[in-house]
């Protein structure tokens, strides 16, 4: 086997959540003694410092990130399993926005904590185009996974939507509710609600189509058309 195709689930707690991300691999000669090569379907969508809109994974164990010589591919040790692990792991994680070695530093100040939420926000955002995308035009031989995963998982998209067009952080999620909330300055932005709203009646359209029930009730009011709302009401 020479080619692989493999899609990773976003994580809970994370900006990627319910989110689906597909990786094409080739398996060189130089395998298992070299890493394969690895590229991710980004629809050319920057969601993360280490995975490119070009479709390039910087990654230590692939040898495309500088890294300790354990960080690397060990031959007869490293295997294709760790690397989908590590891209999970330490790439699709709860603060991408420190993967980033320019910015590693600020991790635990009040700036750092600042840039990594907005970060969170452009992600999710980011993210939610990707699910548009992949509904749009699965990658071939994963058609019906990604029906079904959107199927089971659409409702629990919205109801997350609907959270964070009320406050809540970006990350703070679970199947049973709000679970980490931070008060204050973490309190999600007035923009990145905006812009999710927007992204809802996109997610609505293309869950229905899939036959989710009842997104209809997650639609969302344009902003302009709700401001002619406004105006006429005072008239």
């Amino acid at each position: 086997m020479d080619l692989l195709r493999a899609v990773i689930i976003g994580a809970e707690g994370t900006p990627y959540h319910d989110g689906l991300f597909f990786f094409d691999v080739f398996f060189p000669a130089s395998y298992p003694k070299g890493p394969p090569h690895v590229y991710y379907h980004s629809g050319g969508l920057r969601l993360n410092p280490n995975l490119y809109g070009c479709g390039k994974v910087c990654l230590s164990l692939l040898n495309t990130w500088s890294g300790d010589k354990n960080e690397k591919w060990i031959p007869g040790m490293s295997t294709m399993l760790q690397v989908l692990v590590s891209i999970q792991a330490l790439i699709l994680n709860q603060d991408p926005y420190f993967n980033e070695p320019g910015w590693a530093h600020r991790r635990g100040t009040q700036q750092g904590e600042l840039l990594s939420q907005q970060y969170n926000e452009d992600t999710f955002i980011l993210s939610l185009k990707t699910m548009v995308y992949s509904m749009r035009r699965p990658p071939k031989h994963f058609e019906d996974f990604v029906v079904g995963h959107f199927y089971r998982h659409g409702q629990n998209i919205l109801v997350a939507c609907k959270a964070y067009m009320d406050g809540a952080q970006v990350g703070c999620l679970a199947e049973c509710g709000i679970q980490d909330v931070d008060e204050g300055s973490k309190s999600c932005s007035k923009k990145f609600r905006d812009s999710v709203a927007g992204c809802v009646n996109m997610l609505v359209k293309e869950f229905t189509v899939l036959g989710v029930n009842d997104c209809e009730k997650f639609l969302t009011v344009p902003k302009s058309l709700n401001n002619r709302v406004r105006k006429v009401s005072v008239l």
